[in-house]
């Protein structure tokens, strides 16, 4: 086999994977392989781009329910096309361009971008692109940060009808005026929080008996309620058949009901893109779900190949797809010293409304380990900035070990949740004992803090 090129460093991927060239590595040449977008799935379909939606339908949602304080105030109009036009002609794709543009560009002269497939042909040995466009490239060392992608069920993919996955629902011409979601998870909820505040019909499928069930029981369940409220929920059904009818997709479900939308988002969870890699031909191997299998360190088992991200990561994360970046990151520069990834008390939310953030164990979780637990739930209304916000529904869930005062989870429902629970997150990272953490400080009177405070105040020790 022909080799085309040698490369210190051959990078596959370009959202966390892009943040690993650091001046560092400026006496290396390093090739980046991208078939897609720069910036992977966080910039261009994911976390990013979502968030500048869920601002805008929290707004509007919010003006719909502001008279419960004594204002009167209505949302004449939303600007589907407005909206799309600024976030991403005016933000996402500016920086999706500006990152492809500078590691093509004469600041980072060491770097050779490849904008086709990557995949194995030997052990550190990727064929990038094919027919003419086909070169092999090799390196001492390379890192896969593939991503993943949304994972669409049979019954859909086989179906022949028109879907839509957070791939592409973000840039539609128009807003649906009745959505369809398929899923109960993260994704599913973020976007029903999204096309419900612009002001579209919803209605959400979900095969399970709740939504967001792998949150703490309490949190699942109160939201599955208030979504209830807001959203068409059906629950425990399945799919069992699809069909489109000019504009319209239509849904036969497993209890013998039919659903029509004029738009069908699927949001059934993310498949690792390892399997895209020809894998094997590189000696790296993967598991039953297509992830590539890492060591502590990032190391798959092909010497001189490292993975990180959803590519392999059991924590489909932004913020610890960068962690495991900058692990591998210094591995590589220091094999004489490895650093593990950091996967204790990895926190985690979802931006819908209301927002639920959470870290650490479930108070299931934490009963199955064997501990001695002290449980306290604190509402959001029984502190003063609760009744400034008439919020009714909000709460904290702190679960902590009788005998040694660690706090073991913390789980957050209500306005700014993932803002909250930073306080907590610190507290657990640190390993600090919150038997008199509340009173070691001062919280601002009143701040929304307060809520932590009490939630921290009402756990009962040995």
């Amino acid at each position: 086999m022909q080799i085309d090129q040698h490369f210190d460093l051959i990078i596959i991927g370009t959202g966390s994977g892009n943040s690993l060239p650091s001046p560092e590595f400026d006496d290396k040449s390093i090739a980046i392989v991208e078939e897609g977008t720069f910036g992977g799935t966080c910039l261009n379909v994911g976390c990013i781009p979502t968030k500048m939606f869920v601002y805008a339908a929290e707004a509007a949602q919010h003006a719909r329910e502001s008279a419960k304080l004594g204002i009167d105030a209505t949302v004449n109009k939303v600007d589907w096309p407005g909206i799309v036009t600024r976030v991403f002609d005016g933000r996402i794709d500016k920086i999706a361009r500006g990152g492809e543009e500078y590691r093509r560009g004469d600041e980072t002269p060491n770097i050779t971008v490849f904008d086709r497939h990557g995949s194995f042909v030997g052990p550190r040995t990727i064929r990038t692109g094919q027919g003419e466009t086909e070169e092999i490239i090799s390196g001492d060392q390379v890192v896969l940060a593939a991503g993943s992608r949304p994972f669409i069920p049979p019954v859909i993919a086989e179906s022949g009808v028109r879907f839509h996955t957070n791939d592409d629902i973000m840039r539609l011409k128009h807003q649906p005026e009745h959505i369809v979601i398929l899923g109960g998870g993260f994704i599913a909820m973020e976007f029903a929080h999204i096309f419900d505040g612009l002001g579209s019909k919803v209605t959400v499928l979900n095969r399970s008996d709740k939504l967001l069930r792998q949150q703490d029981e309490l949190v699942s369940d109160r939201f599955t309620e208030l979504a209830k409220k807001r959203f068409d929920v059906r629950l425990g059904v399945d799919v069992t058949a699809a069909a489109q009818d000019g504009e319209t997709v239509r849904l036969t479900l497993s209890d013998g009901s039919k659903v029509d939308g004029d738009a069908l988002l699927v949001a059934t969870g993310r498949v690792p893109n390892g399997d895209r890699l020809d894998a094997d031909a590189g000696g790296v191997q993967l598991d039953r779900a297509g992830r590539v299998v890492v060591d502590d360190y990032g190391r798959t088992t092909a010497e001189g190949v490292w993975a990180l991200g959803d590519v392999s990561s059991p924590y489909m994360l932004k913020h610890v797809a960068n962690a495991e970046a900058r692990a591998i990151q210094h591995n590589l520069l220091h094999p004489e010293d490895l650093r593990a990834f950091p996967h204790d008390n990895v926190p985690s939310a979802v931006f819908t409304e209301p927002q639920v953030a959470t870290v650490g164990l479930t108070e299931k979780q934490a009963r199955e380990a064997g501990y001695d637990i002290t449980v306290k739930v604190q509402a959001y209304g029984a502190v003063a900035y609760g009744w400034a916000m008439e919020e009714e529904d909000g709460f904290a869930k702190l679960i902590a070990d009788k005998k040694s005062g660690r706090l073991l989870g913390a789980h957050y429902m209500g306005p700014q949740a993932s803002t909250l629970i930073q306080q907590l997150i610190t507290v657990m990272a640190y390993d600090i004992d919150v038997r008199d953490f509340a009173q070691r400080q001062y919280w601002i009177h009143p701040a929304l803090p307060e809520l932590t405070e009490n939630a921290l105040l009402g756990l009962e020790f040995d």
